[in-house]
């Protein structure tokens, strides 16, 4: 038996907290240095009242001075203090993202298969970056400073009952703006988001297809559609932000105003002979501190719903992952792949695209998948490699489900290149070795030279070292479908899917692309391959024509072919295959 994951797997953390080793221990830790932080706070009011209750009017230097030595000394500890308690969030933080952005970045790759756009995939990785963000500023330090508001509260009440009322008046009053802010801009927030994220999908899709846009001049229409969807979410955004930023004013105003109020009843008191001078000043002091974390949390409202919106949606996140669970390491495939009425729907729509279409294919096979664009044979592909999931049937390998194969260990039995090739950011070396760890330079050399790429590398100015960059635009098409051919072949996989190889590859390349197909036949592997040039299926052996979502015809090539032609076409074999992929196949994959 084998456990799935790392010891940080999904299966290990059920929520956001749990990504938090001893959340609850530091928590506790964390609320008593706040305790001491906010009773260090009280020198200022205690020093007030000293220097004006006692070292003015005693008119002794020394009281003075002592007073001051003994402040200054307070005010250090509670500057130490605060900075270990801002450095411990910090690292709450960076512990956080470092046990939940694996997992984010895992989810974040897999839900365009489920119909997400890539907008909405990035938004689940910058939720982690969203809360380690907020643990790393001054919002968790207003929640651990709210609970000890009562020990300002207590010090100014002892100075004298009214003021102590004031006090919490003015506190109650600022934490109904609180949550007056929460009721208003909850709503507006989930609108603006949303709005955000219809930009990005806009603004991501003109970026993917600049090329389209600027060579047949839709850059002002282009730029025309981002300004309308800009201009909703600044519409959103900014009235969001108007209720925000006007209760946030408002709070500032009120807090000040509560301020002078203490010093006028301070005045007032004072002159009834009820309070001293010094008092005045330690209770204006006081009652600052006491209504700064409330203040500090209106202020930062925005980051606070921020950072709830991604813990929510951090816990859907994990919920989404499958349990980690142990299970059986399968030995490597060998015989067969038998796809048994498979059913496959868009991800984004629902929309059925392949309706049972099953297939057995034995060691040694190589089938050739036709038939009309938009057919369904990419979605078959995609349903076979487990890249879309199914909605009935299976996929067996050795009679094994791939449900019952951890995907990263099934992938290496699978070779795939897809219509639109997708070669990551890294070396041409990497790239072929999947990013394996512990590559080598042999298993990387006969990809190569199978995919008959090898010589083509070496004359590149860095060889097998060149670098890449974003989907791979430093090479041609060709050149970019031939490595992914190589990539595809790396480490024998049994299973080798093709779709569309040589839409871009020249007369040597289609040489060499028969050439891979037979040597994987030669070894006992099986190769499907998405064909509408008649080049592509010249070493398969098998061929299934998949029209309307559904498989119309699976046997022999000769004897599909045969089917096929009509009594007129009496015709030399390559000649009949040749008109038939004609016929059948005009134009690209669906």
């Amino acid at each position: 038996m084998k456990k799935r994951g790392k010891s940080n797997s999904a299966g290990d953390l059920k929520s956001p907290a749990a990504a938090l080793t001893g959340i609850k221990s530091t928590t506790g830790f964390i609320f008593l240095l706040s305790g001491v932080v906010n009773i260090l706070a009280l020198t200022g009011a205690m020093y007030m009242l000293q220097i004006y209750d006692r070292a003015l009017t005693s008119q002794s230097i020394p009281t003075l001075l002592a007073l001051s030595m003994l402040a200054i000394g307070l005010y250090m500890c509670q500057g130490v203090l605060d900075v270990v308690r801002s450095q411990i969030f910090v690292r709450l933080g960076a512990q956080f993202d470092k046990k939940l952005s694996p997992i984010a970045h895992k989810v974040t790759i897999d839900m365009p298969r489920f119909g997400f756009s890539m907008a909405e995939a990035k938004e689940r990785g910058r939720d982690v970056d969203t809360i380690r963000n907020f643990l790393a500023g001054q919002g968790p330090q207003a929640i651990f400073d709210l609970p000890w508001m009562p020990l300002y509260v207590v010090f100014i009440y002892f100075l004298h009952p009214w003021l102590g009322t004031m006090v919490i008046a003015g506190a109650v009053v600022l934490a109904s703006l609180a949550l007056l802010t929460e009721i208003l801009t909850k709503k507006k927030s989930q609108s603006t988001n949303r709005s955000e994220i219809k930009r990005s999908n806009l603004s991501d899709s003109h970026t993917r297809h600049s090329e389209v846009i600027r060579s047949m001049g839709l850059s002002g229409r282009a730029v025309d559609r981002f300004e309308k969807v800009n201009s909703e979410h600044l519409q959103l955004q900014t009235s969001t932000n108007d209720v925000a930023g006007t209760l946030t004013g408002l709070s500032k105003v009120l807090r000040m105003m509560l301020q002078s109020a203490v010093l006028g009843l301070g005045a007032y008191l004072t002159i009834q002979g009820d309070l001293t001078a010094g008092s005045i000043i330690a209770a204006s002091v006081a009652s600052a501190r006491a209504l700064a974390p409330i203040d500090l949390a209106i202020s930062k409202w925005k980051s606070f719903v921020a950072a709830r919106r991604s813990y929510s949606r951090l816990g859907e996140t994990l919920s989404a992952i499958d349990a980690e669970e142990a299970f059986v390491e399968l030995p490597a495939p060998v015989k067969s792949v038998h796809i048994e009425k498979i059913t496959v729907a868009a991800p984004s729509s629902g929309a059925v695209l392949i309706s049972d279409v099953a297939m057995d294919l034995n060691a040694g096979d190589a089938v050739a998948v036709i038939g009309p664009s938009g057919g369904g044979k990419t979605s078959f592909v995609r349903g076979v490699t487990g890249v879309w999931p199914l909605v009935r049937g299976s996929v067996r390998f050795d009679g094994a489900g791939i449900e019952q194969w951890r995907p990263d260990d099934l992938g290496q039995h699978i070779g795939y290149v897809p219509q639109d090739v997708s070669l990551l950011d890294g070396t041409i070396a990497e790239n072929i070795s999947r990013f394996d760890p512990e590559p080598t330079s042999e298993k990387i050399i006969a990809a190569a030279q199978s995919a008959g790429v090898h010589e083509m590398i070496v004359r590149l100015s860095n060889g097998y070292q060149t670098e890449l960059g974003a989907n791979g635009t430093s090479l041609s098409a060709g050149q970019r479908q031939r490595v992914a051919l190589a990539r595809a072949l790396y480490g024998d996989p049994f299973l080798v899917v093709l779709d569309e190889p040589n839409s871009n590859l020249d007369a040597d390349g289609d040489q060499a692309l028969t050439m891979a197909i037979e040597s994987v036949k030669a070894r006992n592997g099986i190769v499907i391959v998405i064909a509408h040039r008649p080049s592509a299926i010249v070493a398969c052996d098998l061929v299934g024509i998949i029209k309307q979502g559904r498989l119309a015809a699976f046997g022999p090539k000769e004897e599909i072919f045969a089917d096929q032609a009509t009594p007129k076409q009496k015709v030399p074999a390559a000649a009949q295959q040749r008109q038939e992929m004609r016929a059948v196949e005009p134009h690209s994959a669906a």
